[in-house]
């Protein structure tokens, strides 16, 4: 068993090594960490590397929760580096789409996404989920006055907000192996007379000026803010999830009462 689990964790250290190689970005990630990328124990989890006891699926909260605590206890410039990393192929794109948001820990009982309100009502009655939303709602609100939709250091917060979301029932991943666009794994195929709310929630990420250029950004160069939490002293968690008093404020209000709101300067 236990020379199984090596085998497999060798095995995923060659493919990850060899991505880096050809993925300069997704590389470096991986030399901030001693050559490691995402722990083999989270994603054999996960079920992005067959294990034993793999064959029939992953334990979906178990896998959302090593998520949640790899981009919680891992420093920033790591977990950034591998979650916004730019891939030049489609085989570091779809590693990348299915290492963070692994299919049997999101999909939906059919083969069509749920409507995206089934875990925005899941996220606002969560201890976990409810308050990294409000986060990154307040975050990664797009400035109006910015040229690029985000305020002065404001991408670096956006981003680490959006990682915050990484392992809730919301959980944001890119679209496609070809571009940079985010959105939920969910859809609002199925949310009858309330698809005007889920559209609100789900523009949150497709329409959103600021995370567009936080994102683009991080491919550009290193944010300074990034490489200063690597300090192992620091507590990423407790400053992924912190928020202005503003977002505080909105914590007494129901989340889906909001996103009109937040997402509106998204559309100007």
């Amino acid at each position: 068993m236990v020379e199984d689990k090596r085998r497999g964790g060798g095995v995923e250290e060659e493919r990850v090594g060899e991505l880096g190689r050809r993925e300069p970005m997704c590389g470096r990630g991986r030399s901030l960490h001693g050559g490691r990328a995402v722990p083999a124990f989270a994603l054999r989890v996960c079920g992005a590397v067959p294990g034993p006891g793999s064959a029939g699926g992953c334990p979906r909260a178990r896998c959302r929760r090593a998520l949640r605590r790899f981009f919680a206890r891992g420093p920033p410039a790591l977990t950034h580096a591998l979650l916004f990393c730019p891939c030049a192929g489609p085989a570091c794109a779809e590693r990348r789409r299915q290492t963070f948001v692994p299919s049997c820990a999101f999909s939906g009982p059919g083969p069509a996404p749920p409507s995206c309100l089934e875990p925005l009502n899941f996220c606002e009655r969560s201890r976990v989920c409810r308050p990294r939303l409000l986060a990154f709602q307040v975050s990664c609100t797009p400035a109006p006055s910015a040229p690029d939709g985000c305020l002065l250091d404001q991408g670096a917060r956006c981003l680490r907000a959006y990682a915050g979301l990484v392992g809730t029932a919301v959980t944001p991943n890119y679209v496609d192996n070809v571009s940079a666009r985010v959105a939920p794994w969910c859809d609002c195929g199925a949310s009858g007379n309330l698809r005007e709310d889920c559209e609100a929630f789900r523009g949150l990420f497709t329409r959103n000026r600021c995370l567009d250029g936080a994102i683009q950004a991080f491919a550009s160069g290193w944010p300074p803010v990034l490489l200063d939490q690597l300090n192992p002293q620091g507590d990423p968690e407790h400053s992924l999830l912190q928020v202005s008093s503003t977002g505080r404020a909105l914590e007494r209000r129901s989340l889906l009462s909001i996103l009109p709101v937040l997402a509106l300067p998204a559309l100007l």
